[in-house]
């Protein structure tokens, strides 16, 4: 049997697809076996080869011994248009299977090792377990555990999002993406700051309570280049290109400072700090406000204490200036999203929580705040 034509198919789809000829010839052959064991008359045994040069192909019937081994084979290539028209269903469905192949294989190529770079997708599909993004050459599944909370998507919408791993499985690259990773917001930072992209400012450390709030210490290796005002951009037009993609969330972005009581006070904004007390042994810092300041320090549900903890590493307690007349208020700095909001007291205690869902982006020492105000 003779297949001219479709050998022709078969270089276009190794030249076109990067495919190799061998491939598609050994799954054609297994294909082939299969269609002449259907056949009437045929052995329970058999191989095919195919001849990559001419197209011809040639049945081999077996015999086989108890133990699987051949002891007898003779040619018995069926003729006859019935073989053909299997023949040539058969190799439709090795070429359809091939380029789904083919196609699974490019995609996982295209995206293996990018773990951490931004994608723009659409909304294709919402459930309440992910979502499914459509980035054009693929599609990424968004978890509901990297989601944004409470954050609405709907068919159709356009977002970023980073990408956390790259999985090549039997189905095709599994690209799982995430919108509450920190490392988001400096991707997101780094597409508006081109100073970012060039190393004159360097982002240190990120503290972030998805759909809330995100506080951001960048330091400049520039004298002559300010890097709050280089983030933040006039009248905050860069920084709230940010807060747009999360959908309001707040970015306060804050100086690196090697003064670590300075940092912490910065960090602490919009809230004005009187002193800050350090003590490097215990990495603490006891932080004195105003009266009025200190529910504004302390931020709602203590998230401004929190975030201003991890951010610089020291366990933050937070009091005012008045002599204490009620019970100590302690405020634990964990990543989690409180339910209640409890009464301001007179003292507030935030710890710095370690790593645990890579929820600061860098170790670093101290450094200086700039917070923006555009909410």
């Amino acid at each position: 049997m003779q297949l001219d034509t479709m050998m022709e198919a078969i270089e276009v789809l190794a030249r076109e697809r990067g495919v190799p000829v061998d491939a598609i010839l050994d799954a054609f052959a297994n294909a082939l076996v299969a269609a002449y064991k259907r056949s009437p008359g045929a052995a329970e045994e058999a191989r095919v080869t195919i001849d990559p040069g001419s197209g011809q192909v040639t049945v081999y019937a077996q015999e086989l011994d108890e133990d699987g081994n051949v002891i007898d084979e003779w040619e018995d290539t069926p003729e006859g248009e019935a073989f053909g028209r299997i023949a040539a269903q058969s190799f439709k469905q090795v070429m359809q299977f091939k380029l789904r192949e083919a196609k699974r294989e490019k995609v996982y190529e295209m995206y293996e090792g990018r773990e951490g770079d931004l994608v723009t997708g659409i909304v294709q599909q919402v459930d309440y377990r992910s979502v499914i993004l459509d980035l054009g050459d693929a599609e990424a599944i968004l978890p509901g555990s990297e989601r944004i909370p409470f954050e609405r998507l709907d068919r159709g919408n356009r977002v970023k999002a980073l990408i956390l791993e790259v999985r090549n499985e039997p189905k095709g690259a599994q690209i799982v993406v995430s919108r509450s990773h920190p490392d988001l917001v400096r991707r997101l930072l780094e597409l508006e700051v081109p100073e970012l992209t060039d190393g004159t400012i360097e982002i240190v450390n990120i503290a972030r309570e998805p759909g809330h709030r995100s506080k951001i210490a960048v330091i400049s290796h520039d004298p002559n280049v300010d890097p709050k005002g280089a983030c933040v951009g006039a009248r905050g037009s860069r920084v709230r290109q940010v807060v747009n993609e999360l959908r309001g969330e707040k970015v306060d972005v804050v100086q690196w400072r090697d003064d670590v009581g300075q940092f912490i006070s910065e960090a602490l904004g919009p809230a004005k700090v009187k002193e800050v007390h350090i003590d490097e042994e215990e990495k603490t810092a006891d932080v004195i406000v105003s009266e009025h300041q200190l529910s504004l320090a302390i931020g709602k549900e203590g998230q401004n204490a929190r975030l201003a903890a991890r951010l610089s590493g020291y366990k933050v307690d937070i009091r005012s200036d008045v002599e204490p007349t009620s019970e100590t208020e302690v405020v634990e700095g964990k990543q989690e999203d409180a339910t209640e909001e409890s009464p301001v007291e007179e003292l507030a205690t935030v710890e710095a929580t370690p790593d645990g869902d890579s929820e600061d982006a860098i170790d670093a020492p101290p450094a200086e705040q700039a917070t923006d105000e555009s909410e």
